[in-house]
């Protein structure tokens, strides 16, 4: 498999390259040269098959030449040691992506990236440094990924003041070769700063310097990090499609005696996805186009509604991103957006996926009725998900009859601060309880990027 950059469709990379380069040297996205069709063996059995055998089958064509079979299975293995349920809640069905260690979707990619990357640099004596941007959850799951991996160091940035409790306890109580920045200003100022540093337009970085780490980017702008989440789309779309639906798990968020839904609908799924970055999106789109049996995407976000407002006039218009209770959401300039329309036509688009934003009282108020009604805690970006479908299905946008999967993307006791006043405390999984118990150790820096350079060099 070749890329190429989003900007750049005349010059080819391999997967090695693609992945620990992370931004393209134009400033664009890497994407696979052509999104691969899965045999039919595995189309007919994805219903059936273990995770890791369909994240197996996901990820070996676009890193055919680079990782051998062999290795891509210990790698899934290593990576994918807890589930992504699909599970039966009221009418609809939630994928819970908050069985991994840090309790959101983000573990997927993260724990696949920090493996690969660890086969794709053996040999190497030059130190690497992982840089992300992280509005929430992604610099928890990725400090958590490669948490002591030897030779790379990893910078976490993410906006002072916009994260929780828990999710800065997440990105800063590691230590060791995980390095946290509170920086004054926004998600988007965050991502900027990692951009303009893997960039280095000036210069500042650019050295032979073999005891100077190299610069990678581990955000869904990496390639290495988006495919892996296709995994648990295809999974998912396979068993609802076959009714082969799971039990709940050990995590899962529903009040123990609470009504079971009586019926359990089984057909081609339309997914909603709680959409910030996008890059989850994305995975669901190369998920679909690989064959998964999925009829249509649903992207809802909260205020921060720049992509359902670009399907619906027809241009697309960034802007500053506007604070939120799901604040992993609050992205006024989505960078995956340009993966995505560089796949697809704006017709395309408008086929295949239907915008819609959510505003906080409304994912208050679906939290609190879903509680009542199911007895299943959502936290926030759910909840933004379930009210989604809730608004589309009213304005008959979509058939009261079709399956529908909101994508659960993190653990609502992550989200206690917004979750407790309205349904009280979740219950709470055993690696969050423990997280809570770490100390927070932060630089803080202003969004500017001297800063962020003057850094990278004391931690070089």
């Amino acid at each position: 498999m070749r890329y190429y950059s989003t900007r750049n469709k005349n010059e080819f990379v391999n997967f090695t390259i693609a992945a620990l380069t992370g931004l393209a040297p134009d400033g664009g996205l890497f994407i696979p040269e052509e999104i691969p069709l899965y045999p039919a063996n595995v189309r007919s059995s994805l219903g059936s098959m273990d995770f890791t055998d369909i994240a197996f089958e996901t990820v070996k064509p676009y890193v055919q030449d680079i990782i051998p079979n062999n290795a891509l299975s210990d790698i899934v293995q290593s990576a994918f040691t807890f589930n992504a349920p699909l599970i039966p809640a009221a009418d609809r069905y939630c994928l819970e992506l908050f069985h991994g260690p840090t309790a959101a979707f983000k573990d997927f990619g993260a724990r696949f990236m920090a493996r690969a990357f660890s086969y794709l640099r053996r040999g190497e004596d030059r130190p690497l440094r992982i840089l992300v941007a992280t509005s929430g959850d992604t610099g928890g799951a990725v400090a958590d990924g490669f948490f002591e991996v030897p030779g790379i160091f990893v910078t976490v940035l993410y906006p002072k003041g916009r994260v929780t409790p828990l999710q800065e306890r997440q990105i800063a109580g590691l230590g060791k070769n995980i390095t946290a920045l509170a920086v004054e200003g926004s998600f988007d100022d965050c991502q900027q700063l990692v951009k303009a540093a893997l960039a280095d337009e000036g210069g500042v970085l650019k050295t032979n310097d073999q005891k100077r780490p190299a610069l990678s980017s581990a955000n869904s702008i990496n390639i290495s990090r988006l495919i892996p989440q296709a995994v648990y789309y295809s999974a998912a779309a396979g068993r609802a499609f076959s009714g082969n639906i799971d039990s709940d798990e050990e995590a899962t968020p529903r009040i123990k005696g609470s009504p079971y839904p009586s019926e359990i609908k089984k057909g081609l799924i339309t997914l909603c996805v709680p959409s910030g970055n996008f890059g989850n999106l994305t995975a669901g789109l190369y998920a679909m186009k690989m064959g998964a049996p999925i009829k249509q995407f649903i992207a809802a976000t909260n205020i921060n509604k720049t992509f359902p407002d670009y399907l619906n006039s027809g241009e697309y218009l960034t802007r500053t991103s506007q604070v939120t209770i799901s604040n992993a959401m609050d992205v006024g300039a989505p960078s995956n957006f340009e993966r995505i329309a560089a796949h697809f036509t704006l017709d395309e688009m408008r086929r295949i996926i239907l915008g819609v934003s959510v505003n906080d009282d409304e994912t208050k108020e679906t939290i609190l009725r879903i509680h009542k009604e199911a007895g299943y805690f959502l936290d926030p970006h759910s909840a933004v998900g379930w009210k989604g479908v809730d608004k589309l299905l009213t304005e008959n946008k979509i058939d009261k009859s079709d399956v529908f999967g909101i994508l659960s993307t993190a653990h609502p006791a992550k989200f206690s601060e917004v979750v407790e006043p309205l349904v009280g405390l979740p219950p709470v999984p055993f690696s969050l309880a423990s997280a809570m118990e770490r100390t927070v150790n932060a630089k803080t820096i202003p969004a500017e990027v001297p800063a962020l350079i003057e850094t990278l060099y004391e931690n070089k």
